[in-house]
């Protein structure tokens, strides 16, 4: 089912929420809201399902109007970051709720929960209290709850976000899997940029109540919109200065490292302008478009990269990744070292 939402506007008291946000989400496609705390995503949500009224614009499943409709009359299953599971009801009660009160037959209302357990990894454990279960079980059991009402749309507010890190990777693989099987439409707020780099068809970064940029997770990383996307998803190196010229299809822009060429842009000769480099994509002694000189501020060791802050003479500094870091001798602080990136690497952005 499409869902369709044309400057919806949400206000508290004073305080404008969501501000004429208008998006377009396919059928079968899993969209995601990323944005801080506060920026209006779960409040967005929220007024999707029905449970927040809309103060004004319009909601579209397909073409029906929905904003003024009860959240019984929409069709849809929601998953909620606390779970919401009944303590004193079994997994068989908790996931049943929806369908008891909607008084099915006793041999369907069977049928869809030994289907809905199915779907999700948890036959067998009808019989359990969310007491006796895992938090990667009772995200489970909620979610289970949600599809055997055979929902048009999915509505999921940071469903992992209590879960440890490692079953949080594992779940949210999971629950992927059944959307794309499922092929249902569905929404899935987070905060966390990883989890809607890797779940989503396509994210819409919000921030106080207006979507900043709507794009697949590869040209989000790639091609931020602004400087508040390039900060918010994954980590850049940020470098203040002013457009000089652009030579051989490239802009060269005028900064506190010197010359810096970089990628194409429209920003006007003279105009000022942010560079972002991300720090996998800045080398440590090699060639290349942009060299800077500098000296080792710290090393710090993340597993699968070593990163280094190396401080310019500007007093600038730049985050530097080196992947494989088994492979190589970590430096001291203190060392001098040259970093090089490609302008292919280097986005202009105007300054904000």
């Amino acid at each position: 089912m499409k869902i369709g939402l044309h400057d919806v506007t949400k206000r508290f008291d004073r305080v404008t929420a969501v501000d004429r946000v208008s998006l377009e989400i396919a059928d079968g496609e899993l969209f995601t809201l990323l944005g801080p705390s506060g920026c209006g995503k779960t409040t967005l949500l929220r007024m999707i399902a029905g449970f927040v009224a809309v103060d004004a614009g319009e909601i579209r499943f397909d073409d029906r109007r929905v904003e003024r409709l009860p959240p019984y009359a929409r069709n849809i299953g929601m998953v909620f970051q606390n779970y919401a599971l009944w303590p004193h009801m079994t997994v068989r009660g908790n996931v049943t709720y929806g369908l008891r009160v909607r008084k099915l037959p006793a041999a369907e209302i069977s049928r869809r929960l030994a289907e809905g357990l199915q779907k999700v990894n948890l036959t067998g454990l009808e019989g359990r209290y969310p007491g006796q279960l895992s938090g990667g079980q009772q995200q489970r059991v909620a979610l289970a709850r949600a599809l055997v009402l055979n929902p048009d749309i999915l509505l999921l507010d940071e469903p992992l976000s209590s879960l440890d890190a490692k079953i949080r990777v594992q779940v949210r693989a999971e629950m992927r899997g059944l959307q794309r099987e499922l092929g249902i439409t569905a929404i899935y707020v987070t905060h966390d940029q990883e989890e809607a780099l890797s779940l989503s068809d396509r994210v819409a970064v919000m921030r106080e109540g207006r979507v900043q940029q709507v794009a697949t997770p590869k040209v989000l990383y790639e091609r931020p919109a602004n400087r508040f996307v390039a900060d918010f998803v994954g980590t850049n190196n940020f470098i203040p200065g002013v457009m000089s010229a652009r030579v051989d299809g490239r802009a060269v822009v005028e900064t506190a490292l010197g010359s810096v060429r970089a990628r194409p842009s429209d920003v006007a000769p003279g105009g000022a302008c942010v560079l972002a480099v991300r720090p996998e994509n800045v080398a440590l002694g090699a060639a290349g478009d942009n060299v800077v000189e500098g000296r080792v501020r710290l090393a710090a060791y993340l597993g699968n990269t070593l990163r280094y802050d190396v401080e310019t003479a500007s007093g600038l500094v730049l985050k530097v990744d080196v992947g494989d870091p088994w492979r190589h001798e970590v430096l001291p602080a203190g060392r001098s070292v040259s970093v090089a990136f490609a302008a292919a690497a280097t986005l202009v952005l105007r300054d904000e």
